[in-house]
């Protein structure tokens, strides 16, 4: 697995060429081969990782705004061998086929959450069958990224994004995008989320 921060990516919400401190932004790997490889700083952070120059994520929501360490556009790469999603599912006998975010609920240090999406699908013999409804996720982050286990390749390679990355106090608007592949996840707990009478 790989994630990497790219402020230069064409076509996402956080593309620009320079953060607000005047550094020249770029992209650089977070995780690699499963191992966490590098942070996200800003020049007064640089120090603190033994690094030399900021990685050109500093901004503010407006030009009346403190500027400060934001998220840049952080994508899961696509698999390198080859595989779409179709071949994924074909080996689960069992599952839930989750298309985009929906609602979240998370922790204030990222850890535990829950996780909805658009829309749901029940995986059946290696097959996508019919549509569910009111299905949630729920896990925290180190055990959700360690169950893992396929990434389709770059032909499934997508990009979403949200205006709405709040941070800060007083809190402030970001927009960032975030690129991923079709994914396979195992032993995930899995909710229903509707209502009992």
């Amino acid at each position: 697995m790989n994630f990497v921060a790219d402020k230069t990516q064409v076509g996402s919400l956080g593309n620009v060429g320079y953060d607000d401190e005047g550094v020249k932004c770029k992209s650089w790997d977070l995780i690699k081969d499963g191992v966490l490889v590098n942070y996200q700083a800003i020049r007064d952070q640089v120090n603190i990782i033994d690094q030399k120059e900021s990685h050109g994520c500093c901004y503010s929501q407006s030009w009346s705004d403190v500027q400060f360490q934001r998220m840049a556009n952080v994508s899961l790469q696509a698999g390198k061998q080859p595989l779409t999603p179709d071949q994924m599912v074909s080996g689960i006998e069992k599952g839930i086929y989750i298309v985009k975010d929906g609602s979240f609920s998370i922790d204030q240090q990222r850890y535990n959450f829950q996780f909805g999406g658009v829309l749901f699908f029940e995986i059946k013999n290696g097959k996508i069958e019919g549509m569910l409804k009111d299905v949630a996720y729920q896990a925290n982050t180190q055990e959700f990224w360690n169950s893992c286990t396929q990434i389709c390749d770059e032909r499934d390679y997508r990009m979403n994004g949200a205006f709405n990355d709040g941070k800060g106090q007083p809190s402030q608007s970001n927009a960032v995008s975030h690129g991923s592949a079709t994914a396979r996840f195992n032993g995930v707990n899995v909710i229903n989320t509707g209502r009992t009478i």
